[in-house]
């Protein structure tokens, strides 16, 4: 079976993530099938890149995210965006929904900042 999970990269703590696919018998920095994002708890804001037509390409062949990576696929909202993708919506108009809000969230964080 294939999961969806983090696997840990980076120095001594200062850690950040990639969302890879793996076997689910394969250690946590072992053997991968594919990378398929990025993770870094430690910005302000975190910063999340996925390639979102990967993940749904794996989820629905059966891979299943790990409790930590559906946390994070929910944050960015892209468990709803699946979910309208298995309920037949067009995978283009769902990927530029998630650029817009991904470039929504770049100005915000701009301008956030006091």
């Amino acid at each position: 079976m294939v999961r969806i999970r983090l696997r840990r990269v980076g120095l001594r703590k200062q850690a950040s993530y990639r969302i890879i696919a793996a076997d689910k018998e394969s250690p946590r920095d072992g053997k991968f099938l594919e990378i398929l994002g990025f993770y870094n708890p430690r910005t302000e804001p975190s910063t999340i890149e996925v390639k979102e037509d990967r993940v749904f390409d794996w989820m629905s062949k059966g891979a299943q995210p790990s409790e930590s990576v559906e946390k994070l696929f929910k944050s960015i909202g892209l468990l709803d965006r699946f979910a309208r993708y298995k309920g037949g919506e067009s995978i283009e108009v769902l990927l530029s929904e998630a650029e817009a809000r991904k470039a929504s969230q770049k100005v915000d964080a701009r301008t956030r900042r006091d």
